[in-house]
């Protein structure tokens, strides 16, 4: 051999390293297997020795190297042990060959970094006689061993392939549910290679619905996800199955303005409801760690939720929208203090001015004459669908919404969307969209026909008086208050929004959050860090919004 190709039998495959000193490209030919063989004896290369402190770029390479080929040969034991996770490394390394079928790999590491080395991945995949090539780039970093004192590569499901989170493995063969075809609400086609955001949709729908509408499975490499519960996620079709047809109330138009707009913000998530039906036109999230946020999560949703605090004092007759409300620079209650953005203060002003300027105190100053402490509770799980006690089938899995009963400062925080509250995008553009009606419509991604589910119900409409003066309300915040400039962008004067911003322990910034409706769309966002409503979730909200 010349120079520029070393090679080196391991475990009954041959390794080829090919290019010159420092990192080559590190190929498996042939049929992968396991092995004992130690990767750093066969290439030659010396293991890094014991040290202290940060590791050199030295022991960088050398760690990434001897690790690539261990990979690239098939031994997981000796890739495993080159990490700081040995035991976790090695099954998950086996299983690469063994479980998910992968015949050949080559690594081709790039530029190092630090102590990080990135490489792309060219596989093979095979299962009864079928082969697949799949591509990918990840990295890794090199970091000290606690115990040993070695460069160990910090073993994390990504350096095995970027998509793995935590407890999730790679997996292929048969897969238990058919494909499906999913049609949005024209029959257009919904992939998840068109709309990203919908791959958790669809690989749920697959779950539940695949053999239902006649699919059969085929052959695929997918994720197995960590949850029992949560839907696998395909990463390449080996043998086309036969898919089972699916309509869903999704609109192609509305998800894609959807899946543009949360890519101009970090950790963004969206929703769009349609309010006369509850059908969810669009579920969009631009999330790092591929977390469905937009329906599974929670989080304080901010001033948000004045809507239902709205409603409730309203319902209650302790305010109305054409009344003056007391808006102070601050107020206390149950030993803590509140106050508003910056210390404004309003002096004579309306109700409505007070909700569309997003007073706070305007709001915990009506908790003594409220004087229940499961008003909001009652409010929400009554009129709004949310709560205790109810549970939302969508189609999907969800999360619907939190809204503990409270007492002192807790239910002041609750009162302006804090504390104990928990919402998500889903949950905050269906509360928008029963204010624009004054009737709760439990939000579904595929009908009830479909599979006879029973979908949830509030126990009363909202009176028409409230629902008035709510939307009032609503529609001056978007022309006058502090939703204006987001909402300036959206065509039509058929129009109303709320903003939120919602503090986060820890959190350097405020979430972001923004609801609004135009005609027959309603739609809310959030930002995680994002500051103010208007400024992030705003935008997006604007967006998915001209698209309806």
């Amino acid at each position: 051999m010349n120079g520029a190709a070393k090679g080196a039998i391991i475990g009954g495959v041959f390794l080829a390293m090919v290019g010159g000193a420092g990192y080559g490209v590190y190929a498996l030919v042939g049929d992968a297997g396991g092995s004992d063989t130690r990767t750093t004896g066969a290439t030659g290369t010396a293991a890094p020795g014991k040290g202290s402190g940060p590791v050199s770029d030295k022991d960088v390479a050398a760690t990434a190297k001897a690790f690539f080929a261990a990979w690239a040969a098939g031994d997981a034991r000796a890739g495993a042990d080159l990490t700081n996770n040995p035991g976790e490394a090695q099954g998950a390394l086996g299983d690469f060959t063994a479980r998910a079928y992968v015949s050949k790999v080559a690594i081709t590491p790039g530029t190092q970094t630090g102590t990080t080395v990135a490489y792309s991945v060219a596989a093979e995949v095979t299962y009864e006689g079928v082969t697949k090539p799949l591509a990918y780039e990840s990295k890794l970093t090199v970091v000290r061993g606690n115990t040993t004192g070695l460069p160990l590569v910090d073993w994390q499901p990504s350096v095995l392939h970027p998509e793995l989170q935590k407890g999730e493995k790679l997996r292929g063969g048969a897969p238990a549910s058919p494909p499906v075809k999913a049609v949005d609400r024209k029959g257009r086609e919904l992939t998840a290679e068109k709309y990203p955001s919908l791959r958790p949709v669809l690989d749920s729908l697959r779950k539940t619905y695949g053999e239902r509408q006649g699919g059969k499975a085929g052959a695929e490499l997918w994720i197995e996800p960590a949850a029992q519960e949560a839907p696998r996620r395909t990463l390449l079709t080996l043998i086309e199955g036969k898919p089972g047809q699916i309509g869903t109330v999704l609109d192609a138009d509305v998800q894609a303005a959807a899946e543009k707009a949360v890519l101009k913000f970090p950790q963004a998530s969206v929703v769009a409801v349609q309010p006369s039906t509850g059908n969810v036109l669009a579920i969009a999230d631009h999330r790092a760690d591929g977390f469905p946020a937009s329906v599974s999560g929670g989080r304080a949703p901010g001033s948000t939720m004045k809507i239902v605090t709205g409603a409730m004092l309203l319902d209650r007759g302790l305010v109305a929208a054409d009344k003056v409300a007391e808006c102070p620079a601050e107020v206390q209650w149950g030993g803590r203090t509140f106050t508003n953005l910056k210390g404004f203060k309003l002096d004579g002003e309306t109700f409505a001015t007070s909700f569309a300027q997003s007073c706070n105190t305007a709001f915990i100053k009506q908790i003594k004459p409220v004087d229940d402490d499961d008003a909001l509770p009652k409010e929400a799980r009554e009129v709004f669908g949310i709560g205790e006690g109810v549970e939302w089938k969508v189609g999907v899995p969800t999360v619907d919404g939190k809204v503990p009963d409270a007492t002192g400062p807790a239910a002041a925080a609750a009162y302006i969307g804090q504390g104990q509250i928990q919402m998500n995008p889903l949950t905050m553009a269906s509360i928008t969209a029963t204010a624009r009606t004054g009737v709760f419509r439990q939000p579904v991604v595929v009908k009830a026909s479909l599979d006879g589910r029973t979908l949830a119900k509030a126990t009363r409409k909202m009176k028409p008086s409230v629902a008035a003066q709510l939307v009032r309300m609503m529609r001056l915040t978007a022309t006058g208050g502090t939703a204006q400039g987001a909402m300036s962008a959206v065509r039509g004067s058929d129009k109303g929004a709320k903003t939120g911003s919602a503090e986060v322990d820890g959190a350097q910034n405020p979430d972001s959050w923004f609801t609004g409706f135009s005609g027959d769309v309603a739609a809310a966002a959030m930002v995680e860090g994002g500051g103010h409503g208007g400024d992030a979730a705003g935008p997006i909200v604007a967006a998915v919004l001209n698209a309806g």
